[in-house]
């Protein structure tokens, strides 16, 4: 099995306005500015090096004959998924399971996260009508089994963008209704009459939506029209009207939390109805945006995942290379009662107990 180190990632995915959370940072910063370093200088410097255990597996088989297979369609057919552009890690394995994510409503946000390197405008770019069409062309083409849809924020939008949504997983499972879709939305400014109308009826496995991080970090870490709370209401609320599709959600680390909120914020998760639920490492995109908190190891990531079993998540996957996506068709299966994901020739992206006993 071939081993990859990760130096690079998520350069593109996880957009401005750096607050620090060390305060041991700034007595460095005061004396950077008094040798005349500017600001980005400055967050050049406290940019933190990647730990070793950053490193995942390549598929090799079988399961490296259908990436190949999946790659050559995504450029013979020129185009465009998250994984990608993204630079994910996790493309190799994902791809060569059949699963793929797209973004959709546009390629700038309404709102400004300070650990998303989305681009931000206030007024984005009418949507293309021709999205729908377009976006169940390269799924046809593209031949997979699993489709992930996430969204920009389009505050601009009286509806959040809903409608836009539904019409575009409406046309995939129109053109290929054997492909399991999950759809990854944003909060729709808490609107809860727009859910109703997505949802009504909607053809998906999942519906899932990212609180990011825990409660307290909110104003840190999110813009300012964002919260937990208000995530809390989208997930419960589609908990509610489609008790039939699993929820799910993602928490990153890193970003100033502690051991404890991570797991009181699981628990809070799992009492309004979450299902699902993946926790990964915060990374850096650019020196402009949040810097990096902390690098926690292996081992707490195995231990969330132990703790999110026993709270009653019915998939979990954990671990520093994780993202929201991460093996997103077989963490669905696990929900549904399948092997889980981490025990499922496993490439080290996602860590626990129940695979790594004696090796953390």
């Amino acid at each position: 099995m071939r081993i990859v180190f990760v130096f690079t990632l998520l350069e593109v995915t996880m957009t401005t306005r750096l607050p620090t959370i060390d305060s041991g940072i700034l007595s460095i910063n005061e004396g950077r500015e008094k040798r005349g370093e500017s600001a980005l200088e400055r967050r050049k410097a406290q940019r933190k090096r990647l730990p070793e255990w950053f490193k995942t597996s390549l598929p090799t088989g079988d399961a490296q004959s259908n990436f190949n297979k999946t790659r050559t369609n995504v450029h013979e057919h020129g185009l465009h998924t998250v994984c990608e552009e993204a630079r994910c890690p996790n493309v190799h394995d994902c791809w060569a399971r059949g699963t793929a994510t797209f973004m959709i409503a546009g390629e700038v946000c309404t709102r400004g996260c300070r650990f998303c390197a989305v681009g931000t405008i206030k007024t984005p770019p009418m949507l293309d009508p021709n999205e729908p069409t377009e976006l169940a062309d390269a799924i046809e083409h593209m031949g997979i089994s699993h489709a992930v849809i996430t969204v920009v924020n389009r505050d601009d939008l009286p509806d959040g963008g809903a409608n836009h949504y539904r019409n575009c997983l409406l046309a995939v499972n129109e053109r290929t209704p054997k492909v399991g879709l999950e759809l990854l939305c944003s909060d729709l400014e808490g609107n809860v009459v727009a859910l109703a109308e997505l949802l009504e009826n909607l053809p998906i496995r999942v519906f899932a939506h990212n609180v990011e991080c825990v409660p307290r970090l909110d104003g840190v870490v999110r813009d300012p029209r964002a919260s937990f709370e208000q995530s809390l209401t989208i997930l419960k609320e589609a908990k509610k009207l489609r008790p039939d599709i699993r929820i799910k959600t993602s928490i990153m680390v890193g970003l100033g939390e502690t051991d404890e909120e991570v797991v009181e914020a699981m628990k809070i998760l799992r009492e309004v109805g979450v299902d699902m639920i993946t926790l990964g490492q915060y990374l850096q995109p650019s020196d402009k945006h949040l810097p990096i908190d902390r690098f926690p190891e292996p081992k707490q990531f195995a231990d969330w995942d132990k703790q999110a079993r026993e709270i009653g998540f019915k998939a979990v996957a954990s671990g520093p290379l994780v993202r929201s996506s991460y093996r997103a068709e077989l963490l669905y299966e696990e929900a549904e009662g399948a092997e889980p994901v981490v025990t499922r020739e496993s490439t080290g992206s996602a860590v626990s107990h129940l695979n790594l006993m004696g090796k953390l």
